[in-house]
């Protein structure tokens, strides 16, 4: 019984491995394992990276952002007849600013570019947000956006050859930041659409520019047509001698009229503020406050001096007694009534 026991025991155990190997593993068949949802691989960048549209976008809302600001800051001088701060070209800057090309069909250039440069920020901005309103679509605000920057484009460059051919002496940084930030936003917009839409739409650009030019064209001849030919020369400045004597009444209005500190506006071209020089001769003419508008001389484009645009003049000569505004010339009768001029009372 002893050795029958342990032959079979070993034959059992023999047969149990067997059993083992050939058996199924279960649990590798596990329901749950299916059930396991597919893992997702992911890049380490964040999910709201900004693409290369969108970019573009800000960078055109951004410059256009610029331009709006300093056409802001144009727009104010010219609408309040203040002197622009020039950083490089002194004087001459304000001489581009207040000369006829800086007014297109009786409007203010700057607040043609206020609007345009507002316009294409605008557009850039809802672009870069793709929160178009109005009910504009994509393709029309691109349509939009590559017309308005052809425009200001087309214009700049006008306005650069006018610079150089008419104001070679002057220096006007502000008009050369404005065509720097127009090309800018010229070729990043033709970036933006690519070279096959850009020659889609060549016809349409080349006709946007052709109007853009032909139209400031037009307004700068008819200015010129409407202007007097002192616009077309240069004069420099020069004195005129008064040759006629000063009666005494004359002479003791004239220090009257500077007592009371009576201001006669006029222009060393004005023969009309001559004559009313002569009319109170050469003694008395020496006693009044005369303020010559343009001591430099005159050219096109040449500003009057501060003091003579704070009186906000229609002509000349202008007299301010009092604060009453006198245009044109005046008998001495008029200038004592004005004045208050009592003969009897000498000034000192």
């Amino acid at each position: 019984m002893a050795t029958t026991f342990a032959f079979a025991a070993p034959s059992l155990s023999s047969s149990s491995r067997a059993f083992v190997r050939r058996a199924p593993i279960p649990y590798h068949r596990s329901p749950n394992h299916l059930r396991l949802p597919p893992l997702k691989c992911s890049s380490s960048e964040p999910e709201t990276a900004m693409s290369p549209a969108d970019w573009t976008h800000k960078l055109i809302a951004r410059a256009a952002g610029l331009g709006f600001l300093e056409t802001s800051y144009l727009t104010y001088l010219k609408l309040t007849g203040g002197d622009a701060f020039c950083p490089v070209g002194g004087g001459t800057c304000s001489d581009v600013l207040n000369s006829d090309y800086a007014i297109v069909f009786g409007i203010p250039l700057p607040l043609i570019g206020m609007a345009a440069y507002g316009l294409v920020a605008a557009l850039g901005l809802q672009l870069a947000s793709n929160k178009l309103r109005f009910g504009i679509s994509k393709s029309t605000a691109q349509a939009v956006l590559l017309g308005a920057t052809t425009s200001m484009a087309a214009a700049s460059a006008y306005f650069l050859y006018t610079l150089i051919t008419r104001f070679s002496d002057s220096s006007c940084s502000y008009c050369l930041l404005s065509a720097f930030l127009s090309f800018t936003l010229f070729f990043v917009t033709l970036k933006d659409l690519g070279l096959q839409e850009v020659s889609k739409t060549l016809g349409l650009q080349l006709l946007v520019a052709s109007i853009v030019i032909l139209t400031l064209n037009t307004s700068y001849n008819s200015s010129k047509s409407g202007s007097s030919s002192l616009a077309e020369i240069e004069l420099p400045y020069y004195a005129t001698e008064i040759t006629t004597p000063s009666s005494p009444f004359a002479l003791s209005l004239a220090r009257h009229l500077h007592s009371i500190g009576a201001k006669m506006y006029g222009a060393f071209w004005c023969s009309h503020c001559q004559e009313q020089k002569q009319m109170f001769g050469r003694e008395a003419a020496k006693e009044l406050d005369y303020v010559e508008c343009f001591p430099e001389g005159y050219r096109t484009g040449t500003k009057m001096i501060k003091a003579c645009i704070d009186a906000k003049l229609d002509g000349f000569p202008t007299w301010i007694i009092n604060g009453q505004v006198l245009s044109g010339e005046q008998e001495l009768s008029e200038l004592a009534q004005v004045s208050g001029y009592n003969e009897s009372v000498q000034p000192s």
